[in-house]
């Protein structure tokens, strides 16, 4: 159960503490995204979703009394540990930003946890980070980790569940060589083998290579109805689809969170026309909020972007209602403000939220993607199904 956020003598002294430090003063928030890199062309809009939230709680003066937000971006690279460690130390050390929104892919997600978050005591929730292997983490963790993204294992399900509906029975699959793909490829075959489907082959791809031409001969030697693609769009990816279309192997495919952006239009327009392919999103009240607040700043349905909302969101809220910026203290009411009971609180009225918590009110904040915490770093999470039709990406349903 939520606690409820009254002020005992003892809290209120804490509490209007913080609030006083905290009057007029500003607080930074990072925000280390793949801005180069194999999912570059995702990282903008995600961006532009967290920061959103962030401009919000600004105007609205109520984060501990009239706190301003400030971004600081950093890149991830998507790829490279080193590289992703060393600019989120940066963050934590010279930027001095309280709280993490981020990491993207998987594998610089647990690099930073590990490394800079874990040490430092610093919150971070992921948008993005969706490998299996990171529902462990709050074995580690010390409650800093949180994602408002599902976990790869249920992706898995939700792969198989359509291609089995479309009459897909027979695939092959090829996974980006890293955490992400491997434990989706992984996810994908059990769940498809046990709805008693066949994978012919479920082999890695390295990205940044400029042939891929070997990888295609074997997946057309193993055969199967559609060629699942488990990699990025601005790497591999493409280039084996590519391969795959210039050869004649396969004309349809399946792509699942990682390949889908505007960039797959602009790569391959008709050439992939009936591929089908999945990824976070809900066409909950929160969405549509979400859509009319961005108007046209940027694309408010590109995967990741309303998780990231919602994760700069869910940092903001738990702040207020510890009474503080520091980690240390809010990291404890991230799921309180996440979850249920409470007022239902959607895009647009983090200012009524911040102010609800400020009164000791219990808030259920619901978001952009109908937000629910199943446990840390664990996010329930709904799917938007996809078809290429017309050479657009276009929604068949949500699950």
């Amino acid at each position: 159960m939520k606690k409820l956020l009254m002020a005992t003598a003892a809290t209120a002294l804490v509490a209007g503490a913080a609030y006083a430090d905290g009057h007029g003063n500003e607080v930074k928030i990072g925000v280390i995204l793949g801005f180069t890199g194999p999912i570059e062309s995702l990282t903008p809009s995600m961006a532009d979703g967290a920061e959103l939230a962030m401009t919000e709680v600004t105007e609205s003066g109520m984060l501990l009394d009239g706190m301003k937000v400030t971004s600081v971006r950093a890149d991830s690279t998507c790829i490279d540990a080193g590289a992703a460690t060393a600019a989120a130390e940066r963050l934590v050390t010279s930027d001095g930003v309280k709280a993490i929104m981020g990491a993207d892919c998987s594998g610089v997600t647990s690099a930073i946890l590990q490394n800079v978050a874990v040490p430092n005591g610093v919150v971070m929730i992921s948008p993005s980070a969706t490998s299996p292997g990171l529902s462990h983490a709050d074995n580690e963790d010390n409650g800093l980790f949180f994602r408002t993204a599902p976990s790869d294992a249920r992706q898995g399900v939700v792969m198989t569940d359509v291609l089995i509906e479309e009459g897909i029975t027979e695939v092959a699959v090829t996974y980006t060589n890293n955490d992400y793909g491997k434990g989706l490829a992984d996810s994908f075959e059990a769940a498809f083998e046990a709805a008693g489907g066949t994978v012919t082959i479920n082999t890695a791809h390295e990205d940044g290579k400029a042939d891929y031409s070997a990888e295609i001969g074997a997946l057309a030697a193993a055969g199967g109805q559609r060629l699942v693609v488990a990699g990025y769009v601005d790497q591999g990816g493409s280039g084996i689809i590519r391969a795959a279309l210039d050869s004649g192997a396969f004309d349809t495919f399946h792509f699942p969170d990682g390949m889908i952006s505007a960039q797959l239009e602009e790569n391959f327009g008709d050439e992939i026309e009936g591929s089908t392919g999945q990824h976070p999103g809900t066409d909950s009240p929160g969405a549509a909020a979400f859509s009319e607040m961005v108007g046209g700043a940027f694309d408010p349905t590109s995967p990741f972007t309303p998780e990231s909302y919602d994760a700069a969101a869910l940092i903001m809220l738990a702040m207020q209602a510890a009474g503080s910026t520091e980690s240390g203290d809010f990291k404890d009411h991230v799921m309180d403000v996440a979850n249920a009971p409470g007022t239902e609180i959607f895009p647009g009225q983090l200012g009524m939220a911040l102010e609800m918590i400020k009164n000791g009110e219990e808030i259920d904040y619901v978001g952009a993607t109908a937000v629910e915490l199943i446990g840390p770093g664990e996010s329930a999470g709904n799917y938007r199904q996809i078809v290429i039709e017309g050479g657009k990406i276009t929604t068949a349903k949500f699950r």
